[in-house]
Parts: structure tokens; sequence; C-alpha cells
């Protein structure tokens, strides 16, 4: 019979995947974590995309939240003597609100791919986190 040595949790190898510092360390990493999370999410509050459309005649300001903080439409650009100036600014609206989202969603991805970019390397991390 052969003798199993080292590796296992007990033997004093560590955890997989090479992480040091046990489950205290974890811990501590995922505090931290958790704490530069919240500070994103703060700094998203104050932080702010602006979309132009339609050449300038429709400006949307939303922010790292996704709220919409203003909408801003430049008369001289609709031309409210064509019979469909109102559909045309309805659709404008529509079209620079869904880039605006998907810009500010982009900003918030990138903010916490800061965070989280390194949960995928490490297996104990990325089980306890669901991946």
């Amino acid at each position: 019979m052969s003798k199993r040595r080292g590796g296992g949790f007990g033997s004093g190898g560590g955890l997989p995947g090479g992480m040091q510092g046990g489950m205290g360390g974890l811990m501590r990493q995922f505090q931290k974590m958790q704490e530069d999370m919240a500070t994103a999410q703060q700094a998203l509050e104050t932080e702010s995309v602006e979309v132009s459309i339609g050449g300038g005649a429709v400006k949307i300001v939303i922010s790292g939240h996704q709220r919409v903080q203003s909408i801003s439409i430049n008369k001289e650009m609709i031309d409210t003597n064509d019979e469909e100036w109102l559909t045309d600014l309805q659709e404008l609206l529509v079209l620079g609100v869904n880039q605006a989202v998907e810009q500010s969603q982009a900003l918030a991805a990138k903010r916490m791919e800061g965070i989280t970019g390194g949960l995928g390397d490490n297996p104990l991390l990325s089980g306890l986190m669901g991946g």
C-alpha cells in the first residue's frame, strides 16, 4: 500500500488553486471585494453618460445607476411643419434613452469588472459565487 502525501486540507497544503491564507484569507478577500463594490456603486451614482442623437436634436444625460437626469430637445432641429415631426421626435427619444441606458450599463460593467475580474480564476471563490 502506498501512503498518501500532501495536497489535502488537513495536510498544510493550503486551499485548491494555490490560494494563500486559508479560509480567513478568503473571507478577507471577499469582504474587501464587497467594500470595493459598494464604493464603485456610490461612484456610479455621481457619474453620468451623455448621448446625442438626431444630429444633436435630442440630448440625454443618464447616471451610472441608469437614472435619466435630463432630456434636452433642440427645437430648432425639429421641423414642426413636417406632418411626422411628433413621430420622429418620439422615435429619437426612444432611441436616445435606449442608447443612454446601454452606455450606462457598459460603464457600470467596466467599473465592476475591475473588482470582480479575478473571480473566474479562483475555483473556490467562483464556486461560492455560483460560478
